[in-house]
């Protein structure tokens, strides 16, 4: 199988992940799931191989096979798995769950290499652009910064007690994250770099986004500067694109009839791929905030999506 140089992937709840050309909305591919919903995907940074988080597992897939079975599958978390990413260099993966724990995995023998305890169900955990800190987010409302040097927790920050934060998102030079609650509030806050290397954050701003849920936010990749965006993608039905400078609402992305649950930048931040449960996943332009592409085949509410249209990271 030729290598595709955009990968678009969506999962519903209807048990099936489903790989489609993104220029033509064709659904060249579809692997069925009758374990469990898919909660997150993910793509390796070298384009291989799809990850899916489900309820206990994660399961691997090969991007450039027809093959329906997962290549690897990751077996230690007890409840439904709400994050899954990559390091830069494809060697290990993390993930984290409503079992409430933060899990490091070796990707190719699949152990569990580490494991931190939130002490709450995990809705969201990202990775330091510098590769060395995880940042997650829980339903109590607890963010906890998890140093995988020291290997323990460098900080602890609560912006809203007893309101679950649903996502969080790091700027790509670490300059900022992000975390969006069950409120409809994002708290943004910068981050400083302290003496021992831990990272301290510097309250910023407190955004008013939506009026329900955010479900998911999105700060824009690298070679989107010197524009910089913030996403929110929401239960009210719409995306809001927000300038990060002044976090002023550039746009609302108007089209879905029902939650979006995800969303995905283009790695040079010109479109925007977002999931609904509608059914539907749909690619929008920035420039215009127009949606250009439905991806329709799935039968239930789709509720992630991911893309990879960058260059294959080597690696190292």
């Amino acid at each position: 199988m030729a290598q595709p140089s955009v990968i678009l992937a969506t999962a519903s709840y209807d048990h099936t992940i489903r790989f489609w050309e993104a220029k033509s909305g064709r659904c060249y591919r579809t692997i069925q799931y009758p374990d469990s919903q898919v909660n997150r995907l993910e793509i390796t940074p070298d384009k291989r191989f799809l990850a899916a988080a489900g309820n206990p597992h994660i399961r691997l897939f090969d991007v450039n096979s027809n093959s329906p079975q997962p290549v690897i599958s990751y077996d230690s978390h007890t409840s439904n798995v709400m994050a899954v990413g990559f390091h830069c260099d494809g060697n290990w993966m993390y993930s984290g769950s409503e079992d409430g724990t933060v899990r490091i995995w070796d990707l190719r023998t699949a152990t569990c290499q580490r494991e931190y305890e939130s002490r709450a169900a995990v809705n969201t955990v990202v990775l330091h652009p510098n590769q060395k800190e995880l940042i997650s987010g829980d339903q109590n409302g607890n963010i906890r910064v998890w140093d995988l040097a020291a290997n323990s927790c460098s900080c602890e920050l609560v912006p809203e007690v007893d309101t679950a934060v649903r996502s969080l998102t790091v700027m790509w030079d670490g300059s900022m994250v992000v975390a969006a609650n069950n409120r409809g509030t994002c708290y943004v806050w910068r981050l400083l770099k302290g003496t021992q290397t831990i990272t301290c954050f510097e309250p910023l701003h407190k955004l008013q986004a939506h009026d329900g849920y955010i479900l998911k936010c999105l700060l824009s990749p690298e070679f989107c500067d010197p524009n910089r965006y913030l996403a929110t993608a929401s239960s009210d039905h719409t995306v809001k694109i927000w300038n990060v400078d002044g976090f002023k609402l550039e746009r609302t992305l108007v089209g879905h009839q029902r939650w979006v649950w995800d969303c995905v930048f283009s790695v040079d931040g010109a479109y925007l791929i977002t999931a609904s449960s509608d059914t539907t996943a749909r690619l929008w332009t920035m420039s215009t905030g127009e949606a250009i592409r439905v991806y329709q085949g799935h039968h239930k509410a789709t509720v992630c999506c991911a893309l990879h249209d960058g260059a294959e990271s080597a690696p190292s």
